[in-house]
C-alpha cells in the first residue's frame, strides 16, 4: 500500500486538471485523438481524488477485498486493538483466521464505521429533541450519585 501526494512543483498542474474537471466534460483523450466518455462513478472519484490532492491530502487507495490486521482496522477506527478484538468476538464484524491470526476485510470494516457513525448520530439527534423539549431541566440526579 503506498501513498500518494503531490510535490510543490506539481501543484500548478493539478490546480488546471481540477479547473477541468469542474467545468469539463467526463471525456479521455488518448494520444491518438481517440476520446473515451468515462463513468459517472469514476468521472466522481477522480475530481475527488484531485480535490483531496490539490487541498495536500495524502491519498491512499485500498481495494475493498483487502484483509486487514486487527492493529491496522483499529488503527482506521480509531480504536485501540483489545477493543476491536472484544467487537470481533461479540460479532459486530465478520473475520477470518489465518493461522491464529484474525483478518477483517477493508469492506466490513467500513461498515462497521458507517453503522457506528449512523447510531452516533441518532443519538446525538435524540439528545437535542430531548434538550429542546426542555427535559433537560426537569432531570434529576439519582440518589446516591454525584454530578461531579
Amino acid at each position: 500500500m503506498e501513498a500518494t501526494s503531490i510535490q510543490p512543483q506539481d501543484a500548478a498542474k493539478l490546480h488546471a486538471i481540477s479547473k477541468l474537471l469542474r467545468g469539463g466534460s467526463p471525456t479521455l483523450v488518448g494520444s491518438d485523438g481517440e476520446n473515451a466518455t468515462l463513468p459517472a462513478p469514476l468521472y466522481d472519484l477522480l475530481k475527488a481524488v484531485v480535490w483531496n490532492l490539490e487541498n495536500g491530502r495524502t491519498l491512499v487507495l485500498i481495494p475493498e477485498e483487502r484483509q486487514l490486521t486487527t492493529q491496522s482496522a483499529a488503527e482506521l477506527l480509531g480504536m485501540s486493538r483489545p477493543y476491536l478484538i472484544r467487537l470481533l468476538d461479540a460479532g459486530e464484524m465478520p473475520y477470518h483466521l489465518v493461522g491464529k491470526h484474525r483478518r477483517i476485510a477493508l469492506r466490513d470494516v467500513l461498515a462497521y464505521a458507517k453503522r457506528r457513525d449512523g447510531r452516533r448520530l441518532a443519538l446525538d439527534t435524540m439528545a437535542r429533541d430531548a434538550f429542546n423539549a426542555g427535559l433537560y431541566q426537569n432531570a434529576t440526579m439519582p440518589e446516591g450519585s454525584s454530578d461531579e
